[in-house]
């Protein structure tokens, strides 16, 4: 039995859509323990003419995942300068953080799959948001879905 079989619902997906063009989305979407340490999670990135899906991305529970990145993000909603970086251990999932006059924050999610050796691809959607409920709200989100709420994964 992991820590996450406790009474509470896992969220199946997380969409995270633009708010400047509603067609502009990501999905973070069939999570599945790997162990104590990891779980994996599938992200698709969807854009007029683009559908990209990337399997397997690794979620480790060592405070320096997705979730904290966004909760940095919704804290500092007064804005800064330059941009903000944040990518997995593998690289396969790189998200770039802008911020721009009117309270605004642009989200640049970039698949890039390091397993496949021919044929290299690479996608990415930019989705903008509020500086802060918006990213407040998603870093919650994105907590929950991975279960690294407290008393769950960490």
């Amino acid at each position: 039995m992991s820590s996450r079989d406790t009474a509470r619902e896992e969220p199946a997906e997380l969409t995270v859509r633009c708010q400047d063009d509603r067609s502009v989305s990501v999905k973070l979407c069939d999570l599945f323990d790997e162990d104590e340490d990891c779980v994996h999670y599938a992200i698709e990135a969807c854009a007029a003419g683009l559908n990209a899906r990337l399997d397997g991305v690794a979620a480790w529970n060592w405070g320096a995942d997705l979730a904290p990145f966004l909760e940095k993000l919704s804290e500092d909603f007064r804005g800064w300068d330059g941009e903000r970086v944040w990518q997995t251990n593998d690289r396969d999932l790189t998200v770039r953080a802008v911020f721009r006059s009117g309270g605004h924050v642009g989200l640049t999610w970039t698949l890039r799959p390091w397993r496949i050796s021919v044929g290299r691809w690479e996608a990415s959607v930019t989705t903008w948001l509020e500086a802060g409920e918006q990213m407040s709200t998603l870093a919650a989100d994105v907590r929950h879905f991975l279960g690294q709420e407290t008393g769950h994964r960490g």
